[in-house]
């Protein structure tokens, strides 16, 4: 079992940055890809980002390329999301997950391991 815990959400004008964290307890972090998905309302959640064990690998939406930067800390066990240029777009719920496959993948349903969310808003 492993439980994820995000934080750094908040209020940001368009522009502007914010960097989400996710903390994992459990089991051991470093053998889990991670991701970063998103929801708004009445919209399936979908993927931001996403990185490997070792953190060399990283997987990117189209929308987010150039503007977020995923990264790990595996002796923190800790994954970042930082998120630059922020559009009133990226509004939504943003959520931590844990994967225990050897490769990124995209999908959902790959993950068996989710946070409750962190709300990022963006105003224009």
């Amino acid at each position: 079992q492993v439980q994820l815990v995000e934080s750094g959400g908040g209020l940001v004008q368009t522009g502007g940055s914010l960097r989400l964290s996710c903390a994992a307890s459990g089991r051991t972090f470093s053998n889990y890809c991670m991701g970063w998905f998103r929801q708004v309302p009445g919209k399936e959640r979908e993927f931001v980002a996403g990185i490997g064990w070792s953190g060399y690998s990283t997987k990117y939406a189209d929308s987010v390329k150039g503007r977020f930067t995923i990264s790990r800390d595996n002796a923190k066990n800790t994954v970042y999301l930082q998120m630059n240029s922020l559009k009133p777009e990226d509004t939504a719920v943003y959520y931590c997950a844990a994967s225990g496959s050897s490769i990124v993948l995209t999908t959902r349903t790959p993950y068996a391991y989710w946070g409750q969310g962190t709300q990022v808003t963006v105003s224009s």
